[in-house]
């Protein structure tokens, strides 16, 4: 029995320190990693007429309304790629790093109930809101595939743009896209555990950073005095780079991508270490 009893003990300590990550820890539960993963991508939806249709419906439909106020009425520029093609574009990357961020800005608030009853790693949750995403963005990269196919051999505008060597490194943009996600995510979750005012704020935070990233215009646009401003925000580059990859088209240079790299690092290094240090204590606050 003594045998038994030894085989099935689990110790529970504490961490010491500011540590980050426990990477065995989490592959130990990784069966709750797929169950969060799955909760979180069939539920999203569960309850719509039109169910994971949404996932392709709304960039689709954000992407309409960015052709008609940006493209037609403001006439910005899309460096001649077909409006609806460069939007649906800048959407691929940023709906899934908006999404990821929203997911993970809440995981204290939202799961208190559950971190207060029974123990398991809590970076499991954010990770899921990671994974899940990906599916999405996956319905949306092929829905984007068609919409290539067909501007490039359905209609007049199709010599104008085309896909590039580059588009190989794709996996490493969008996990560079998951890293930043990530680390923003794991700040703003630290940072609403204490302060509940950062839960009505990270709607407006994505607005303001989505105007500040060149999803709606070209980085080419942007004066060279003033395109330092576009290069330290850590998003500006992967999103370019998918434009360039998917299109032919972006301004990708090796100091600007080293800077966006530089800036997620720090980002999620730093997220990972402020929601480390707030999840020994949250319970109390939340």
């Amino acid at each position: 029995m003594s045998h038994l009893k030894d085989d099935y003990e689990l110790l529970i300590q504490p961490t010491r320190g500011w540590v980050a990550l426990n990477f065995a820890e989490v592959w130990r539960y990784r069966d709750l990693l797929l169950l969060l993963v799955n909760r979180d991508f069939v539920t999203k939806y569960k309850q719509t007429l039109l169910g994971p249709a949404w996932f392709i419906l709304q960039p689709l439909l954000t992407t309409l309304v960015f052709t008609v106020i940006f493209a037609r009425a403001i006439r910005i520029s899309t460096d001649e790629v077909p409006p609806i093609l460069f939007y649906f574009t800048g959407l691929l990357g940023w709906n899934y790093f908006a999404q990821t961020f929203q997911n993970i800005s809440g995981t204290f608030v939202n799961n208190a109930g559950i971190f207060g009853k029974v123990y398991f790693p809590r970076i499991v949750v954010p990770l899921a809101a990671v994974i899940s995403n990906l599916m999405s963005f996956a319905l949306q990269l092929v829905t984007l595939m068609c919409l290539w196919v067909y501007f490039k051999y359905f209609s007049s505008v199709g010599t104008h743009f085309g896909l590039s060597a580059a588009l190989v490194w794709l996996p490493i943009i969008l996990l560079q896209i998951a890293a930043l996600s990530f680390g923003a995510g794991l700040w703003l979750s630290a940072l609403t555990a204490k302060y509940r005012d950062f839960t009505l704020l990270s709607a407006f935070i994505l607005q303001v950073w989505m105007f500040a990233t060149p999803v709606i215009y070209p980085l080419s646009q942007i004066p060279e005095q003033w395109r330092w401003l576009a290069i330290i925000n850590p998003m500006s580059m992967p999103l370019e780079t998918i434009k360039y990859m998917l299109l032919g088209h972006g301004v990708v240079v090796l100091d600007y991508l080293l800077v966006s790299v530089g800036v997620t690092l720090l980002m999620l290094g730093t997220g990972a270490l402020v929601f480390s240090k707030v999840e020994k204590t949250f319970i109390d606050t939340v």
